[in-house]
């Protein structure tokens, strides 16, 4: 017999990461990211001058070896892409759970 076990909305969570939410957050920045250059077709050694890193970093972003880049960096990205990056802050839906932090991109 076959068990099937419901995942949490986060994959990292999931896999016991103690930072699964910053993984998750940075996760989906840089897809946002990523989309946008590939909807460039700019090669890596033009993407690294647009967002002032040396080309194997963006290497690193476009594999999601997303470690040596914080959020705000990735959010910076974005700015540098054209793209407005707007934080919300709002009372959580349940009041007894903590709040939690999430990306949605509007196309």
């Amino acid at each position: 017999m076959t068990t099937i076990t419901h995942g949490s909305t986060n994959v990292f969570r999931d896999l016991g990461y103690s930072d699964a939410s910053e993984r998750q957050i940075k996760t989906r920045l840089a897809l946002a990211v990523n989309d946008l250059l590939k909807g460039r077709k700019l090669k890596q050694r033009e993407i690294a001058p647009l967002l002032s890193i040396p080309q194997p970093k963006v290497s690193a972003l476009k594999n999601y070896r997303l470690d040596q880049f914080s959020v705000e960096k990735l959010m910076e990205f974005l700015t540098v892409l054209n793209q407005d990056v707007e934080i919300m802050i709002r009372p959580h839906v349940v009041a007894h759970e903590a709040g939690h932090i999430s990306v949605l991109a509007v196309q």
